[in-house]
């Protein structure tokens, strides 16, 4: 989101949500294939704690998080797909409501990635202090009451509904000038901290002491992250893993089973088919638009159908390819932006549409996936990880999933394996 798309209207939140979460959402996500229903509602309101200054609070269990199962001995894995948004805030566009709908009405969850500076306003501006720049600076600008009031509804609203946010981090630098891929491990560390701040202190530094709290503890809820431009993922994956988080989605691969990287899941983002061209592309809007309309975000308006069955054609073809093949789960990132006129939003709904019901089909948030990987015998995902893009089994998969499973491991989703006594988007 540029600095001159500012983030705008909205609608408050109803106010029986100030004293009782509960309130603010009801049912259980429906069970699927490699998950079991979630928890039901939240904590009563009598279990809330506010946090700090109360911008967060704990409020219990995420309503609507799956159990993750472990596959059977024989079982195909289900077809996960991730949508996936950076910088995820609500402005005049309403791009943050329109897809939480649209998950709602198809079965999906997904993962929100905040850019921390959506929550601080412009004339708090000097207490973002990001690394190699001075204090108050941010390539994507900052936020004001309104904007910070919307955005803040969408994010409580999409947690209760089972969705993830994670992070973008702040200024999104990206380049020679101070980019993030020139920051070291304690950079990167001092840039989550910030990001951290902002989310737990909106009400502080926007003035809405009034508003209702954000439901989540967030330095529990923040478990990933995509960095920008995909730039310095070789720091930021090692202060990542001293921070406790579980997953990275800041490279690009193949649509192969993912693996972990210096202790955290590696879930890329993975090269398609690009409808019209020899090569594959990136599954996110920006790079299909940068092939298509260079750095002009409004380009030829008579190539702007032709340009959104690319990108929607191209992730269908990738899913199909999962789905009929590997079975590897799907990794998507977009942003909230009326590039080409809209022409990408248009053609990610309409992917969302056409995959999420699908049989066997399991579109979540990355929370959700780092959890059922976590959850999984390590053999079988290795076994899994030696099939090739868009390869079945040639046996069949109860016969190539057929081997006896290791015990599965106890306690929360995230933790080791219990030893038996005497392991370039924007």
């Amino acid at each position: 989101m540029a600095a001159t798309q500012r983030i705008g209207a909205g609608v408050a939140v109803a106010a029986a949500c100030v004293t009782a979460f509960a309130g603010c959402s009801t049912g259980t996500t429906a069970s699927g294939q490699g998950m079991s229903k979630a928890p039901g509602a939240p904590a009563p309101g009598s279990a809330v704690r506010l946090i700090g200054d109360g911008s967060t609070a704990y409020t219990g269990v995420q309503p609507h998080l799956p159990r993750p199962q472990r596959l059977k001995p024989g079982q195909r894995p289900p077809q996960f797909v991730v949508f996936s948004w950076d910088g995820a805030g609500e402005d005049s566009h309403k791009l943050f409501s329109h897809f939480r709908k649209v998950a709602k009405a198809n079965d999906a969850t997904m993962t929100y990635f905040l850019s921390g500076v959506y929550l601080l306003p412009e004339d708090k501006r000097d207490l973002y202090r990001p690394p190699q720049h001075s204090p108050g600076r941010s390539d994507i600008g900052f936020n004001d009451e309104k904007g910070i009031r919307d955005t803040v509804e969408q994010l409580r609203l999409a947690w209760l509904e089972g969705n993830e946010i994670g992070t973008h981090f702040n200024g999104h630098f990206c380049g020679n000038d101070g980019g993030v891929g020139r920051w070291s491990v304690e950079e990167w560390k001092d840039e989550v901290a910030q990001a951290k701040a902002f989310v737990k202190s909106w009400k502080t530094n926007a003035a809405l002491r009034s508003e209702p709290s954000l439901p989540f503890d967030y330095d529990k809820e923040l478990i990933g992250g995509r960095t920008p431009c995909l730039e310095g993922r070789t720091n930021f994956v090692k202060a990542a893993r001293d921070l406790g988080f579980r997953y990275d989605t800041s490279g690009i691969d193949r649509q192969v089973w993912p693996g972990k990287r210096d202790g955290l899941w590696d879930l890329s983002m993975q090269l398609v088919p690009f409808p019209g061209h020899s090569y594959e592309q990136l599954t996110m809007d920006y790079n299909f638009r940068t092939d298509q309309s260079g750095t002009r975000t409004q380009g030829d308006p008579d190539k702007f159908g032709v340009w959104g069955d690319q990108l929607r054609g191209g992730l269908l073809q990738g899913f199909q390819r999962a789905y009929d093949g590997n079975r590897a789960p799907m990794v998507i990132g977009n942003h909230f932006e009326t590039w080409n006129g809209g022409t990408y939003m248009r053609a990610v709904e309409e992917v969302v549409e056409r995959v999420c019901t699908r049989p066997e089909v399991r579109c979540v948030s990355f929370h959700q996936l780092a959890d059922w990987l976590d959850a999984q015998d390590p053999q079988v995902l290795r076994k899994l990880g030696t099939l090739k893009v868009g390869q079945a089994p040639k046996e069949g998969w109860e016969s190539f999933l057929a081997a006896h499973p290791a015990p599965e491991p106890k306690g929360v989703p995230g933790a080791p394996p219990i030893k038996p006594s005497a392991g370039s988007g924007r």
